[in-house]
């Protein structure tokens, strides 16, 4: 296995980290920022306000895209144990 090699597995590895993460912080940035914009608006100032609507955010988001997310995940570390033959010469 060669260095390009490595940073090929490496770089592949960093890509699917984000793109199987990216939907679960989006919608925590976004909720996140509409609480932020209705406690300045309303003068509300509880700390736990911000919790509640992200968590539930995130819980949808899972069960909406987990099996996406499983089998993306699934695939690539198929991709990987095929690999594994490769890299042995």
């Amino acid at each position: 296995m060669s260095m390009g090699d490595a940073v090929s597995i490496m770089r592949g590895g960093i890509f699917e980290i984000l793109l199987l993460s990216a939907p679960v912080l989006l919608v925590a940035m976004v909720v996140g920022l509409v609480v932020s914009i209705f406690q300045a608006t309303t003068s509300i100032q509880e700390q736990t306000l911000t919790f509640v609507p992200k968590i539930a955010a995130i819980m949808l988001v899972l069960a909406l895209l987990g099996g996406w997310m499983f089998g993306n995940l699934g695939q690539y570390t198929r991709d990987l144990f095929a690999l594994i033959p490769q890299m042995a010469r």
